[in-house]
């Protein structure tokens, strides 16, 4: 079968997150089963034209903000489909982020939508105005258009989202998240001091200045309390953490990795304690389980996504709050309750195990079939 997807981001976009490792562990699989998989998305600073990787091909044209018009890489998109892919290919995947690809406008092959979540509110953080207002718009009535087309999402918390904002219910499907993270058998020895790990795209929708804020809400009790933030972002941004965390004395509390190889991560999630979360929504929140197989329980913020992927008091603590007070409340009892924290971090690494990405590529084809 060959595939087309057409997505905002690939794997090696610094700004790529929990989306597009999902993309390209269904891809590179699917190539390993025989399939042929070519990616369409964005360029960025100091990335190739087109180059393949695990076996996929990888094309990049455009833009991701939309707003850029015809220099967006939903425009290059059916551009480049008119002009190679339309009647070659058997299946395209329009990855929405958003605003979507409008397959349905111009692709006459078979095709379905992947949409891991649905941003909502997440314009009024992403966007000013009045391009957050015009993004709540296009999502509101873009469900009309895909009225025809099967959709793939990745939580029960998205396909409730995905009905309401106007999908019917057996339109959506779900497949489930895998994990990359290799689970360990016994539970690994800590930071002497406490020690709190951030690990995600650094944007304010992840709630990256919430943890800053627990690690200074923690300070006085736990002098010594360190938080390593890993994950890369923009570089405007990164200078609002700074100043934060300047305007917050936490110079000697704050550690920032940028980005970091996959075995600099692992070792890093091992040694904490605890993994934070405080994002404002997730599809999923792949990250609870790169840090449970390394026996680090997560304290989440209780949103979509989230609230499934963390069993609250089995694998980490659910708020009651979303605030960086309330996390800080959580935080603090895993740090007192040695029981307790040794009770999250077993199952933590049981509800790892549950999940691979071979199931998740055997669902996606019993789905696509």
């Amino acid at each position: 079968m060959k595939i087309l997807i057409l997505n905002w981001r690939d794997i090696k976009n610094p700004l790529s997150g929990g989306a597009e490792i999902l993309t390209h562990e269904i891809s590179k699989r699917l190539v390993a089963k025989g399939h042929k998989v070519t990616e369409f998305c964005s360029y960025f600073d100091g990335s190739r034209k087109e180059e393949v990787l695990d076996g996929v091909r990888i094309i990049r044209e455009g833009n991701p903000d939309a707003r850029t018009l015809l220099n967006s890489v939903q425009f290059k998109a059916y551009r480049r489909y008119k002009k190679e892919f339309e009647g070659k290919v058997d299946l395209v995947i329009d990855e929405v982020h958003g605003i979507p690809f409008f397959t349905p406008f111009y692709v006459k092959e078979k095709k379905v939508a992947l949409i891991c979540e649905v941003a909502g509110d997440l314009w009024d953080i992403a966007v000013s105005f009045p391009f957050n207002i015009l993004g709540k718009i296009i999502e509101k009535i873009y469900p009309f258009f895909y009225s025809k087309v099967k959709i793939i999402t990745i939580s029960n918390s998205s396909k409730k989202e995905l009905s309401e904002i106007g999908f019917n219910s057996p339109q959506i499907n779900i497949i489930p998240m895998g994990s990359n993270s290799k689970v360990i058998n016994d539970l690994p020895v800590k930071e002497k001091n406490e020690t709190v790990v951030f690990l995600s795209r650094l944007s304010k929708s992840k709630g990256v200045g919430d943890a800053i804020k627990c690690v200074a809400i923690l300070k006085d009790e736990f002098p010594n309390l360190t938080l390593w933030v890993i994950g890369r972002g923009e570089e405007n941004f990164k200078k609002e953490l700074d100043k934060l965390v300047s305007d917050l004395n936490l110079q000697g509390n704050i550690e920032f990795f940028n980005y970091v190889t996959e075995e600099k991560k692992q070792e890093l999630l091992t040694r904490a304690h605890i993994l934070l979360m405080p994002s404002a929504k997730e599809g999923w929140g792949l990250t609870v389980h790169e840090a449970g197989a390394r026996g680090t329980p997560a304290v989440v913020y209780n949103v979509p996504g989230l609230s499934e992927v963390v069993l609250d008091n089995i694998n980490g603590i659910i708020c009651k709050v979303n605030s960086p007070e309330e996390l800080a409340r959580n935080t603090r009892e895993l740090f007192r309750n040695k029981d307790l924290y040794e009770k999250f971090q077993r199952g933590a690494i049981h509800e790892r195990k549950k999940h691979t990405w071979d199931a998740t590529v055997s669902q996606f084809l019993n789905f696509i079939k």
